[in-house]
């Protein structure tokens, strides 16, 4: 069984002293909280500050970006390996942003994602359509083609153990979300091709998660989808009651 699975993901907010002010909190609200995978992404230069604070607690810890080279003369990137090594479990890879204002392809995303599971972490692989996409309704031929690209090479057992975040272009940053039924119907979609192309024991295990404007006000219809396992969350994530509210609404009503 799938169990919700909540990530932050801060971009480029928080100093290391703000940031683990805020892990110290947020540890202590989530102490006695099962049910439900918390997890935090801080910029770089936090994350092994997080670490350290996370250490023992339930709250995981991920990188926003890693390089697919283990390394070499590559200033201003970060390996996998050196991530693995600060402290992060998890990698978001092929992020909108990073996708639209870094020009990464389909294959630097696939690439980024070998990279990861060769270093030990597991990745948070992003996917999406923009807004034109959708008007032209390609969502689903997008979906299709980031997923079999962005996955190429991939095990059954791999993929069984990523995340898949879907997250529309068009709803990043700008306060407008999908409506829960749209994002049920992407996922729904999602789910069904990774039955299709890597089987059904891989499709059932593999989160797919919503990301895209994420609050306390609409955590609770997006959960309520089927297909929806979680949520990557922005600029919501970066209050820690805020966070702390749409983890709560996140959990299954039996925990």
């Amino acid at each position: 069984m799938r169990i919700p699975f909540i990530a932050g993901n801060w971009k480029m907010f928080k100093t290391v002293h703000e940031a683990v002010l805020f892990v110290k909190e947020l540890r202590g609200l989530v102490k006695d909280v099962s049910g439900i995978e918390v997890v935090i992404a801080p910029p770089f230069t936090a994350l092994h500050a997080v670490a350290e604070a996370a250490r023992s607690t339930n709250v995981g810890v991920a990188a926003q970006n890693v390089y697919w080279e283990r390394e070499g003369a590559f200033t201003g990137e970060v390996s996998a390996v050196m991530a693995k090594e600060a402290g992060a479990e998890y990698a978001i890879v092929g992020h909108s942003e990073r996708r639209r204002l870094f020009g990464e392809s389909d294959a630097i995303v696939n690439r980024k994602t070998l990279a990861a599971i060769a270093a030990g972490l597991t990745p948070i692989v992003c996917v999406g359509e923009t807004l034109e996409e959708r008007e032209r309704n390609q969502t689903f031929e997008v979906l299709d083609r980031q997923i079999k690209n962005g996955l190429d090479r991939l095990t059954a057992e791999q993929v069984a153990e990523l995340i898949l975040a879907y997250e529309p272009v068009w709803a990043i940053g700008t306060g407008r979300n999908a409506t829960a039924a749209q994002a049920g119907e992407a996922h729904a979609h999602i789910r069904k091709r990774l039955r299709q192309w890597v089987g059904g024991d891989a499709a059932d295990h593999c989160h797919v998660i919503y990301g895209g404007s994420v609050k306390p006000d609409n955590i609770g219809a997006l959960v309520a989808e089927p297909d929806v396992d979680g949520a990557l969350v922005g600029g919501a994530s970066l209050d820690v009651k805020s966070f702390m509210s749409i983890v709560t609404k996140s959990r299954p009503a039996a925990v």
